[in-house]
């Protein structure tokens, strides 16, 4: 893993294969991010204006194959220095079993955004084995953590 060093201020990194991860927020294909996350489990239905305003707000990823054709993502809310939730993430089913998913992951906890963070979150359904290879674990005190969910505010959109 390398930073490509080829745009000034972006962080890119050139993987096998000719796989490219960019945090560049102008190369994402919001059609691919919005036609995956609308009919994923966690934000089924989410309108296209809602990701677009979310992704405005976040660190980007994308993962790109040598064609140039997004193939995965990652959402990251931070402040860059002391917090991060990481949210949003896919490898489109035509790349999966590539190990994208496991090269995302090493590339996002590499970003230099993400360093020296307290405390960097997530909330998963399926990919805990995943997350688990990184360093993440189940909630150490989750009778500190609180939230408000509103699982329906797509439909009401």
């Amino acid at each position: 893993m390398r930073n490509s060093g080829e745009a000034p201020g972006r962080f890119e990194v050139l993987g096998e294969s000719g796989f490219v991860a960019s945090d560049d927020a102008a190369r994402i294909d919001m059609d691919v991010v919005h036609g995956y996350l609308t009919r994923s489990y966690w934000s089924a239905g989410i309108s296209r204006a809602t990701v677009e305003r979310a992704c405005r707000h976040s660190l980007v990823l994308g993962v790109y194959s040598a064609e140039g054709a997004q193939v995965g993502f990652a959402r990251v809310i931070t402040d860059r220095a002391t917090f991060a939730y990481l949210c949003d993430v896919f490898i489109l089913e035509s790349h999966r079993g590539k190990g994208l998913s496991k090269w995302l992951m090493e590339v996002l906890l590499a970003h230099p955004d993400l360093q020296g963070l307290r405390r960097f979150s997530l909330v998963t359904k399926d990919a805990h084995g995943l997350y688990a290879q990184y360093g993440f674990t189940p909630l150490k005190n989750p009778g500190g953590y609180m939230e408000r969910h509103d699982p329906d505010v797509y439909r009401r959109t």
